[in-house]
């Protein structure tokens, strides 16, 4: 009862919290396996941005209550935002869990497998489910972990770093306040530790993460000749030997200080991309919402990166029919959606999200209406995003090589501006910084062959 396998939900913080898990449990003697009909424990780490992700979760779950039954030593657990939102609750849909763990407790989660374990050898029954969504402080610290490839497995280049959890921003949509808990900051020496020690293992590209990234040690350490600690960070960062590449998500716009723009023109490997967040482009939603901008301001930050570095490529998160949302509110978030030219969009149907202050809103946006908005928006996305990369054929792109691709057959890479690549490859390369002249290209994904000299006839 050893071989564990974790399913993920939702985003990169998420998947970053289920690697550390994983590194924990293998440094506890587990087994991490990638197929679920292998395991005798199955962990499913959560999300609750939207009910439609905890409605996916629960059905999993639901399913998984099946082989339970079938097999009582099978142990099943929830972990992560669902579990810490929902707690005790979810018994009562899902009575034959074993194991609920919220997310400032996932340095917790061997011990409680342990004792399981030991419960099962004993031939003692597991009894009530396990059920720990307490805060703790310094939890922000445990996320510090990384699974180590072995014999046999693909290298890894490039890693998650988590530099803080929680979120004090308020919006009046969102569950993470509650999910996650206020905001916290690790240390920055024991980022750095963490980034350099990557570095030392062969990782060449590192993503900084955080609920609110941009609000990194706001409160813990001091602005240096207007420079703010998270950019601190990320010039800490820049000096390791060995990163070649840093990117970070997911900001607010509100960090988006003349420090952090001007660090795009300074920091050669601060990758040209940007998730910028945009949720709306009408001032009267934007308030309602409770984002403190407005879309001339949202518009200056776009405009000012992009006259640091004008190929700066861009994603966002646009929310379509909040609460009250007018026809003209939509023609002013589709506006600015075209205005700034992104390249990759996350564009979500707003959903009612119990303990928000929206949930309590009147003026709900009928379904069918949310529908046509979301669709509109997703078909600039997707023109908008063809016409980009079809700008990149005949040119020679920066890739980093990450490994083969999902056929086996070619290798697969990103350029700076965050775009997946496939060509053919040589395996040496992995790791390698190439330049790649790009042959063809679809909505999302580029097609090219190598240039640099003597590595084409390699592979």
């Amino acid at each position: 009862m050893n071989r564990v396998h974790i399913k993920t939900y939702g985003c990169q913080m998420n998947e970053r919290d289920s690697e550390a898990v994983a590194a924990m449990l293998r440094a506890r003697g587990y087994r991490i396996v990638a197929d679920e009909a292998d395991c005798d424990i199955l962990l499913l780490n959560t999300c609750s941005v939207r009910d439609a992700a905890e409605q996916k979760a629960i059905g999993k779950a639901g399913y998984l209550q099946q082989r339970k039954r079938r097999q009582p030593d099978f142990v099943l657990g929830i972990l992560g935002c669902m579990a810490q939102n929902r707690g005790a609750s979810l018994l009562e849909q899902l009575p034959d869990v074993d194991l609920i763990v919220g997310t400032q407790k996932f340095h917790q989660v061997p011990g409680y497998l342990d004792n399981l374990r030991a419960a099962r050898d004993a031939g003692v029954p597991i009894g009530e489910t396990i059920v720990d969504i307490g805060e703790e402080a310094g939890s922000q610290n445990t996320i510090k972990d990384h699974v180590a490839p072995e014999a046999g497995e693909e290298r890894q280049v490039n890693a998650f770093v988590s530099i803080q959890q929680g979120c004090n921003m308020d919006c009046s949509f969102c569950i993470v306040p509650k999910t996650r808990g206020d905001e916290r900051s690790r240390p920055m020496d024991d980022i750095v530790a963490e980034c350099r020690t990557l570095a030392e293992r062969g990782i060449r590209e590192i993503t900084l993460l955080g609920q609110i990234v941009t609000s990194y040690g706001r409160r813990d350490y001091a602005h240096t000749d207007g420079v703010t600690p998270f950019v601190q960070l990320l010039e800490r960062v820049h000096a390791i030997e060995g990163i070649e590449r840093i990117r970070f998500t997911s900001p607010h716009p509100r960090g988006f200080r003349d420090d952090l723009v001007a660090a795009y023109g300074r920091l050669p490997k601060l990758c040209g991309y940007v998730h910028l967040p945009m949720q709306s482009g009408s001032d009267r939603i934007l308030r309602a919402m409770n984002r403190p901008y407005t879309r001339e301001r949202y518009r200056e930050i776009v405009d000012a990166l992009r006259a640091v570095q004008p190929e700066m490529y861009f994603s966002t998160d646009v929310i379509v029919g909040f609460p009250g949302e007018t026809e003209e509110d939509f023609a002013q978030t589709r506006e600015l959606f075209e205005a700034c030219n992104y390249d990759m969009a996350y564009i979500f149907k707003y959903s009612i999200r119990t303990g928000t202050p929206a949930a309590t809103l009147g003026d709900q946006v009928p379904g069918e209406v949310k529908e046509h908005r979301n669709q509109v928006l997703l078909d600039l996305l997707q023109k908008n995003s063809l016409r980009r990369t079809a700008t990149l054929v005949g040119t020679i792109e920066e890739v980093l090589v990450e490994g083969a691709d999902k056929s086996g057959t070619r290798y697969t890479g990103r350029t700076r501006g965050n775009r997946v690549c496939v060509f053919d490859a040589d395996p040496r390369l992995v790791g390698q910084l190439v330049p790649l002249k790009i042959e063809r290209a679809s909505v999302s994904t580029l097609y090219g062959a190598l240039v640099l000299s003597g590595v084409s006839d390699a592979a």
